[in-house]
């Protein structure tokens, strides 16, 4: 789609964001009023951090609808669960405790719990995560591991993690967003009405604050996920605007150095960064 003059100025402005920073930063933002995109970097492969849990979520409300596994399964909470883990609550509680299926999913994404993860990706394999990713077209994502290893190198090759695209990410979003309304979509899917709408709620219900909710008006709302990583920080996300999405945005940071010249840790400038791409889009969609 060719791009309107405002659509060549924002991504002007995205871009100076972007080459503000010594880091890379791949993001696509989709206008949802207009179907226009800007991008940058979006189709390269870059490491996902939890944003795959967006993903894995999917693939298993997948299997639910075809009746292969079942989201009121009751899961007891073992120590072992805890070993590798460095995201979430569920690793500071006493083992014994007992949720659903339904619950672990909803763990995994409001919180990005990996236990949750963990007892999530039991039931399914790395292998149908990473087919249901191709067949929904997402050809920058790869599944590799349950969990990343906590003694990856800060710069080590895209192989030993999970990996995606901003472009595969804007995809994914735009499809479950559809699949609210569309029969088509959610087939695509592979997943039953009730589940597609319980999905984006489940987006909606992530309760992290920084990224691309950082500089927006404090009650809008986003169905998002966001994720870290050894190289950096990414979020992909809807945002709302008076109840009514408008506009998709995922952003990757990559070779995040571990503080910039002024002392600022560059995890905090990564963040800053998409927070502050978002809130251009914000101000001209």
């Amino acid at each position: 789609m060719t791009l309107t003059t405002n659509s060549e100025a924002l991504k002007k402005a995205l871009n100076e964001i972007c080459d503000a920073q010594p880091f890379a930063t791949r993001f696509m933002a989709r206008n949802l009023l207009t179907g226009e995109t800007v991008g940058r970097g979006e189709h390269e492969e870059t490491p996902s951090g939890s944003t795959r849990k967006t993903s894995i979520m999917m693939a298993a409300l997948k299997a639910a609808t075809e009746g292969r596994i079942d989201l009121e399964e009751r899961i007891t909470y073992e120590k072992r669960l805890s070993e590798e883990v460095a995201s979430g609550m569920f690793r500071y509680l006493t083992p014994g405790v007992v949720i659903s299926l339904r619950d672990a999913i909803t763990g995994m994404m409001v919180l990005s719990d990996n236990v949750c993860t963990k007892m999530v990706l039991e039931r399914l394999t790395l292998e149908e995560v990473d087919g249901y990713c191709k067949s929904l077209g997402m050809v920058n994502t790869h599944h590799r591991f349950l969990i990343p290893p906590l003694a990856l190198a800060v710069d080590h090759p895209l192989e030993t993690v999970t990996t995606t695209s901003a472009a595969d990410q804007v995809l994914l979003l735009q499809t479950i967003l559809d699949a609210q309304t569309s029969p088509e979509a959610q087939r695509k899917l592979g997943c039953s009405p009730d589940l597609c709408v319980w999905s984006l709620q489940t987006l909606r219900n992530q309760v992290l604050r920084y990224g691309i909710h950082s500089r927006l008006p404090f009650e809008t709302a986003v169905a998002s996920k966001s994720g870290r990583g050894k190289r950096g920080r990414m979020d992909a996300g809807i945002v709302y605007r008076n109840g009514a999405p408008l506009f998709i945005m995922t952003a990757y940071t990559d070779d995040v150095p571990s503080a910039l010249p002024d002392g600022t840790p560059g995890y905090t400038m990564a963040l800053e960064t998409i927070g502050r791409l978002t809130r251009a889009c914000w101000d001209r969609f």
